[in-house]
């Protein structure tokens, strides 16, 4: 019968023509449902489609999805609803939608009515009047043409109280629990999320009718719960979040398009770049594995840039959740192994704007569906080749990099305070993390204590009294700040045996040096550490040859160390050692330490 309808509905459309051009707000639709399961949705649109034609799927952001009729002209919508309301072919409590409340069009597959509904109504009916009884389409047109006029919008009419009630009750209890959320979201609900509409409940359902100009009876109307979630959504207004299906990496979500756009796939991320002044960012996570697989995927997920060191951490048996933030950025992941898949996302957000954040965030969650496939081990461009690079994306790198050494054996490390000054996390060997025991902003030592026990393969041994001046001597460093992997030896003379103006606790070094080196152990040729190189002086306005250096003396070192209740092995002047044995040695006690 419905389909007789809209057959006669059409045959009578193409001998009449309407010269006014609509606005958006006359042009709508008769939404029939909501789903919180894409699939869901997409099996009852299937089941509409079957009787009756103009079927529509639109996504409504929160993770829910609109089953919806039209695109119509408001009068002729208001017929539509009314007719199959009292056939019994739509739900009760269906209601007029306009473009602005929906996000995108995932039904029919490649339809776009949203972006231009008007040339979507060109092709549809114009009814003016439908009636129950006769269920004949009469279609008027003007036998001359009237004056033009500004269109008069008729208003949306409201529920009863009684088919408030009605259409509330028609509610699931996480769709309940979804208003209480929002009413909670916009201050006016401060108890529990439960889906229970008691006094509580009730009353912030009046007090907000009250202010936004509803008759206050404690029970809203499908129009204003509509109403409702547009508010608690109007922070995604440009955001355009759409449904994305990747086949490739097998996943489907809602992704935030208006501030990112897809760049590149590099196995295993598929990669969504800012598109805007927002500087946003999207990872989908796609490849085969098993618990080994996820858990290095973990370890190395901390190593990117674009997950800060703060922030909470959890891995399970599965799965694992990722959150780093700092003054810039707040990152979130979440990854979990099914069926041999390892499959999540990132989103990278801006700091500052955590409500947009946490609402894309919850949009992403909800929508996240695993399809099949998995993201090719093949996937990306292999040509352009970097060692600060995982998969395209930038690992972080410490703010500075400096050298130190291990002290004695329950790993206690010497370095320059320099190395350690306005640090986020210090870590030594980029592998584990210290705290900062003492510093000696005098003598520029800082006394690194590991926060897990560290076995060193061996300590340094320092020599009581200095070498002799203009004996060879040798400073072992990371000279390029870790990137050789292991330190290197720079070999020099001993200058002097104090400062230039006298300094007991230096010595002066012939050498040259990159700022990598400073904090590292300087050797006597039979491989004791006479002393700890320091930083040059760039703020001083004297400026030194290059090969001019520096070290506090291995009693200044001692000294501070026993005042911390530290014990360093003692040596005297021992017989020389041969390059490649004090290389060895150099490299055996000699660590990395990071700034962060």
């Amino acid at each position: 019968m419905l389909r007789t309808i809209l057959s006669l509905f059409v045959a009578l459309l193409f001998s009449v023509t309407s010269a006014i051009a609509q606005s958006s707000d006359d042009i709508v639709w008769v939404q029939l449902e909501a789903q919180p399961s894409l699939t869901q949705a997409s099996e009852n649109i299937r089941s509409y489609a079957q009787r009756m034609d103009d079927v529509n799927g639109f996504t409504l952001g929160g993770g829910w999805y609109a089953v919806a009729l039209g695109p119509y002209l408001r009068a002729d919508a208001e017929n539509v609803l009314r007719v199959y309301r009292a056939e019994g072919v739509i739900p009760v409590d269906a209601y007029l939608a306009t473009a602005r409340e929906y996000r995108s069009q995932f039904w029919p597959v490649g339809a776009n009515q949203l972006n231009n509904p008007q040339a979507a109504l060109s092709g549809q009916q114009s009814v003016q009047n439908v009636t129950q009884d006769t269920q004949v389409v009469i279609v008027e047109t003007p036998a001359e043409p009237e004056p033009e006029v500004a269109p008069v919008v008729p208003q949306q009419p409201d529920e009863t109280v009684r088919e408030a009630r009605a259409s509330e009750a028609a509610l699931s209890r996480d769709e309940k629990k979804f208003l209480q959320e929002w009413l909670k979201w916009a201050g006016y609900y401060n108890s529990a999320i439960d889906g229970s509409y008691g006094r509580g409940t009730r009353a912030s359902m009046s007090n907000w009718q009250a202010d936004n100009g509803f008759d206050v009876t404690g029970v809203m109307t499908t129009l204003q719960r509509d109403t409702l979630r547009q508010q608690y959504f109007a922070v995604l207004k440009g955001m355009n979040l759409q449904l994305v299906s990747d086949l490739d990496a097998g996943i489907e979500m809602i992704v935030p398009m208006g501030a990112v756009q897809k760049t590149t796939s590099e196995y295993p991320f598929v990669q969504y770049e800012a598109a805007g002044n927002i500087p946003a960012q999207v990872l989908l996570i796609s490849q085969e594995g098993d618990q080994n697989t996820l858990f290095g995927l973990y370890d190395i997920m901390q190593t990117l840039e674009i997950v800060p060191l703060d922030g909470p951490r959890e891995r399970k048996k599965s799965s694992f959740v990722l959150t780093g933030q700092n003054a810039n950025t707040v990152s979130h992941t979440e990854v979990s192994l099914k069926d041999g898949h390892i499959k999540g996302f990132t989103l990278v957000w801006p700091a500052g704007d955590e409500e947009r954040r946490t609402r894309i965030l919850g949009e992403m969650k909800a929508s996240f569906t695993r399809i099949g496939g998995v993201l090719d081990p093949a996937a990306g461009d292999d040509t352009a080749q970097n060692i600060d690079l995982i998969s395209g994306l930038q690992v972080r790198k410490p703010k500075q990099s400096r050298s130190g050494f291990f002290i004695d054996r329950k790993g206690h490390v010497v370095t320059t305070a320099e190395a350690v000054q306005n640090c986020t996390k210090v870590t030594i060997e980029e592998d584990y993390d210290a705290q900062v025991a003492v510093i000696d902003e005098a003598l520029g030592i800082a006394i690194l204590s590991p926060t897990s026990s560290l076995a060193p393969i061996d300590v340094a041994t320092l020599r009581e009294g200095a070498p002799r001046i203009q004996s060879e001597v040798a400073v072992a460093g990371y000279s390029y700040e870790g990137a050789l992997g292991a330190p290197t030896l720079t070999f020099g003379q001993l200058a002097d045996v104090k400062g230039l103006r006298g300094e007991q606790e230096l010595t002066r070094l012939a050498l040259n040096v990159q700022p990598g080196d400073w904090g590292g152990p300087v050797f006597d040729a039979g491989g004791s550490v006479f002393g700890m190189l320091l930083p040059r002086d760039a703020q001083s306005a004297q400026q030194l040859p290059e090969e001019v250096n520096f070290a506090v003396n291995s009693d200044a070192i001692r000294t501070l160390l026993a005042q911390e209740g530290i014990q360093a092995d003692l040596s005297s002047n021992g017989a020389s050692m041969a390059p490649e044995d004090l290389t060895k040695q150099a490299s055996d006690m000699t660590v990395l330490v990071s700034c962060w």
